[in-house]
C-alpha cells in the first residue's frame, strides 16, 4: 500500500507540492521561503560576542528562529527521505569528492555559492520559488543566470576536473 511513498515521484506531483508551499507559507507566516538567511541567524547565535558588524550583538536572531527550525526541519526530512523512505538509499556526495581534489572542489564550490548567495540577494530555492512566485522581476533574471551557470559548470568547467 504505501509502495509509492518509496519511489521518486513524478514532477507533476512533488512540483505543485512544492509550489503549494509559497502561498501556504505567506498565509499561515506572512514570510517568504529562503534558507541562505539562516546562515547569518546560526552565525550571530554561535558568536554572540562577535566584532562582525554582519552578527553585531544588535542583531535579534531569536527573531529569526523559524528559520533556524526549517533548516534544520529540512536536514531532518533529507535524513528521512533517504534513509527510510527510499528503496535504495543513495549517497549524499559522490565518491569523486572523498579525493583531496574533491575536498578542495567542495571547499571553493561553497565559497563561491555563499558570496554569489549573498551578493544575490538569497538562494536558489528562494529566488526561483519564492521571488518568481511574487513576480519578482530580479529573481526572474536570477534563476536564468543559475541555469545557465549550471550548464556552463556541467558542460564546460566539470569535464576539465573529472576524467
Amino acid at each position: 500500500m504505501l509502495e509509492w511513498l518509496l519511489e521518486p515521484w513524478p514532477w507533476y506531483v512533488s512540483g505543485p507540492l512544492i509550489g503549494l508551499t509559497v502561498p501556504i507559507l505567506l498565509l499561515l507566516t506572512g514570510r517568504n521561503l529562503g534558507i541562505s538567511s539562516s546562515l547569518r541567524h546560526i552565525g550571530a547565535a554561535c558568536l554572540p560576542n562577535t566584532k562582525l558588524p554582519y552578527l553585531s550583538k544588535n542583531y535579534n536572531w531569536r527573531a529569526h528562529t523559524r528559520t533556524i527550525v526549517f533548516v534544520v526541519g529540512v536536514l531532518i526530512g533529507g535524513f528521512i527521505g533517504n534513509f527510510l523512505l527510499s528503496a535504495e538509499p543513495g549517497n549524499f556526495v559522490p565518491g569523486f569528492y572523498a579525493s583531496p581534489l574533491g575536498v578542495v572542489g567542495l571547499f571553493v564550490g561553497g565559497i563561491m555559492i555563499g558570496f554569489g548567495t549573498r551578493y544575490a540577494g538569497g538562494c536558489t530555492s528562494g529566488h526561483t520559488i519564492m521571488g518568481i512566485s511574487a513576480l519578482n522581476l530580479g529573481s526572474l533574471i536570477a534563476t536564468v543566470f543559475f541555469f545557465v551557470g549550471g550548464l556552463i559548470s556541467t558542460w564546460f568547467i566539470l569535464p576539465l576536473f573529472i576524467p
